[in-house]
């Protein structure tokens, strides 16, 4: 390359093992970019942090194949000039991503040649005002203050704590679908460690994942090794994702578990002959059918799952923890309505179930994806019990939702430029007989105007479209 960028003193350091490379001001380095690497870059793209440089050269092998190697075979076979230069940000698990190219993609191992004259790897320091660093966001846990919790003591009793959150499974992980999103930061191998970090950090004792993806072959493997048992449900048809549920073996004992099939819901509307017929078709079919048969309108293949655990001595008290994710569409309310109420009629039976095995009074929590806003009928449903309105259709367990019921709901749960809403909540039971739980600290939320959430989800500071929600109960 002939062209040269303009020198500068300012903001320059680089590799160790290299010589120094000048940085340019930002809106002259924009331009030579752009003029001599002929990419097309902009600022948004060059915000965070250090950019890595890293020149790829095309040589001849001996055989005369084209292929790529070290920076010092290349040199030795006679200077080759550069035929592009590759782009990368820092990812915030450690390692490189790529940012921006162009040309014939050969390799992304850091090459020189005799033609290039920089250093093999120039760390150059951008402009980092009002840019927030590409590292996780740990939420804090926040006491709620006294004057709302109705117990004597928050020192009294059994702490124990909750998160919910839905983690995007990565089948669903499009730049389609999330153009919004920096590219590097929808991959796989950035998402995954960040996730990891993010969930050990939350230190919850029962952990509820909604598009649970790769349970058997990494996050099972993974999470186990915090101190955690798990159950999990994938979701009917072809869908590969489900709800899991892990808890903290070291405290709580889990003492029965049950699956939720909304399925069931299509099946209670067909005999057993049309069950069989409507089984061949099912197995023939690929999820296509008439929205307005009831059948195939209720058959969206979303799941639940539920478990009693008993903590250790010397409390031994049992609450019930029920993890699910709703249909998604905002025009079928209809169906979410009808899986809310059929969660509730499940959950309200094994509650029964667990009482008289056990001859205990559980607590209940109920968590998840519910794809539902507060003024939704399916949150209505739910936080309705006991109301003048819902008396013909009253819901059989009594739940209160902990942000509600603390600091208000919060403006949103899900961020994309497409939508901000609240979808996801934990509800709560208290037991009878005076043994109750209730909520003393919730995980705290961004405001919409935080920078860690601007441009929407998921981005370099949240590998989700969903933030984790989560609340600290006392045992009274």
């Amino acid at each position: 390359m002939k062209t040269k960028p303009p020198a500068t003193p300012e903001n320059t350091y680089c590799h160790p093992s290299s010589p120094p490379f000048p940085t340019i001001p930002t809106v002259s380095r924009l331009s030579w970019l752009r003029q001599t690497l002929r990419v097309r870059v902009s600022l948004p793209e060059l915000r965070y942090g250090v950019v890595y440089l890293f020149p790829t050269v095309v040589f001849k092998l001996p055989s005369g194949s084209e292929g790529w190697g070290k920076g010092e075979d290349v040199a030795r076979g006679g200077g080759c000039p550069v035929r592009k230069l590759y782009l990368y940000i820092t990812s915030s698990a450690g390692g490189k991503m790529l940012l921006k190219s162009g040309g014939l993609l050969l390799s992304r191992i850091p090459l020189v040649s005799s033609s290039f004259r920089t250093s093999k790897i120039c760390m150059r320091k951008m402009s980092t005002k009002n840019t927030p660093t590409p590292t996780p966001v740990y939420p804090k846990f926040i006491p709620v203050e006294q004057n709302q919790i109705t117990s004597v003591s928050k020192s009294e009793g059994l702490k124990f704590r909750v998160v919910s959150y839905n983690i995007l499974a990565q089948v669903y992980v499009k730049s389609s679908v999330f153009p919004h999103s920096p590219s590097p930061c929808l991959k796989w191998k950035a998402r995954s460690p960040i996730i990891l970090d993010l969930l050990k950090h939350l230190d919850a004792d029962i952990l509820c994942l909604q598009e649970l993806d790769e349970y058997d072959t990494f996050y099972k493997e993974k999470i186990e090794q915090n101190d955690y048992s798990s159950i999990y449900i994938k979701r009917s048809g072809r869908k590969s994702d489900g709800c899991g549920i892990f808890y903290k073996h070291n405290k709580l004992e889990l003492v029965i578990e049950e699956t939720i099939d909304y399925n069931d819901l299509a099946n209670l509307l067909l005999d057993e002959a049309s069950r069989v017929e409507q089984k061949e078709k099912d197995l023939d079919s690929k999820g296509k059918g008439d929205p307005n048969d009831p059948y195939v309108r209720l058959k969206r293949d979303c799941v639940g799952i539920m478990a009693a655990f008993k903590f250790k001595k010397p409390h031994q008290h049992y609450v019930i923890v029920a993890n699910t994710h709703l249909y998604w569409d905002p025009e079928w309310a209809d169906v979410k309505l009808a899986q809310a109420k059929y969660l509730l009629s499940q959950v309200a039976k094994f509650k029964k179930m667990v009482s008289e095995k056990f001859e205990c009074k559980p607590s209940v929590i109920i968590t998840g994806d519910f794809n539902s806003i507060p003024g939704d009928k399916v949150y209505q449903y739910l936080v309705s019990s006991g109301s003048v309105e819902c008396l013909e259709d009253e819901p059989p367990i009594n739940l209160s939702s902990v942000y509600a019921c603390t600091r208000g709901e919060p403006r949103f749960t899900n961020y994309t430029p497409g939508f901000t809403g609240t979808l996801d909540y934990i509800f709560f039971s208290p037991s009878d007989e005076g043994i109750q739980i209730e909520p003393v600290s919730f995980l705290e939320l961004p405001e919409a105007e935080s920078a860690d959430v601007k441009g929407g989800l998921p981005n370099y500071f949240h590998p989700s479209d969903h933030l984790p929600i989560g609340a600290e109960f006392l045992v009274v």
